[in-house]
């Protein structure tokens, strides 16, 4: 089996860091067999003792050292080494705090919503602030723990509330705080779950409107008025129509019935070598519409009838 001393494909970098934020060291190192990882500062080996809240790590060749929050006695030179069987490897780089502050601030503040019953909740909010700020959720003024049923996430400056299932007892109202040495700041919003109810079916109506009810009245009335009209029209046409058939056809005047010793009258028959000649047209001798019950005769039979009653069957020209 080859050996091979370690040797850093990727050595440190330095960082500049503000204060209260994480500052990062990391390395790539290879060698054969694996190298052991330790870490230096200012000449001194770092531990979780001699540095509280540092985190130390080393896999597949990856060296890491995180400090969460750094302030200014932090400052000065890491080292890495790297050792194995066939030698050693060190890398250096140098932190740098900035002392500067800053008071928290939103670049996302919390976002009010309405969802569902059952439904998943996730609420995000992004933060500034030097020193980074700490973040607490709360609910109706109620700090929330992280659980199984609110989660709360952390990833760089953006922080989140998951509520895995959320029930309408958990609607209300949320805020979050972000507070560091400089100051607070504050972000709220409502969230409201909808339990599970049935929704009756809508039923649809007919909406008639006004115009449309002015148009069906006045369109009654005009058809009723045309009516009353064409019946008006049609008995006038009627009435002009039977006036005119009575005038055509109104009788001759009626001669009275002759008795035995009266002589025939002799205006009604008219001696001549052309015969006998009748009266004018009875037609404008009628002054007033016959009454009803009269028994209308043309003036030839009225005559006949008339010379029948004094036993003379002469014709007229037997008078000559």
């Amino acid at each position: 089996m080859s050996t091979q001393a370690p040797t850093f494909i990727q050595p440190l970098q330095n960082v500049v860091a503000l204060e209260g934020s994480a500052a990062t060291f990391e390395a790539q190192v290879s060698g054969s067999p694996v190298p052991e990882v330790s870490w230096f500062r200012d000449g001194q080996v770092l531990s979780a003792a001699a540095l509280p809240g540092i985190q130390i790590s080393f896999s597949d060749g990856r060296a890491v050292l995180r400090i969460p929050a750094v302030t200014a006695a932090h400052s000065g030179r890491f080292s890495v080494r790297a050792t194995n069987g066939a030698g050693q490897a060190t890398s250096t780089a140098e932190l740098l705090v900035k002392a500067e502050m800053a008071p928290p601030g939103f670049l996302q503040r919390l976002q009010s919503s309405v969802v569902r019953q059952g439904s998943q909740v996730r609420m995000d909010i992004q933060v500034t602030g030097i020193p980074t700020p700490v973040v607490k959720f709360f609910r109706e003024g109620a700090e929330i723990q992280s659980s199984a049923d609110f989660e709360i996430l952390q990833e760089g400056d953006l922080y989140s509330l998951l509520i895995a299932e959320a029930f309408p007892e958990d609607s209300g109202t949320y805020s979050v705080t972000a507070t560091n040495s400089s100051g607070r700041a504050t972000s709220s919003a409502e969230l409201l779950v909808r339990g599970e109810e049935a929704v009756p079916a809508k039923k649809t109506k007919t909406v008639i409107s006004t115009s449309q009810i002015s148009q069906t009245g006045q369109t009654r009335v005009d058809k009723t008025v045309e009516a009353s009209f064409q019946a008006t029209a049609l008995m006038e046409m009627e009435d002009a129509e039977l006036t005119q058939q009575l005038a055509h056809k109104a009788p001759p005047r009626i001669l009275p019935m002759p008795t035995s010793e009266s002589p025939t009258q002799p205006s009604l028959v008219t001696r001549g070598t052309g015969g006998r000649q009748q009266s004018p047209s009875p037609v404008r001798h009628v002054k007033a519409p016959i009454p009803v019950g009269w028994v209308t005769l043309k003036p030839t039979v009225a005559l006949s009838q008339a010379r029948s009653s004094d036993g003379s069957s002469r014709s007229p020209g037997s008078e000559r």
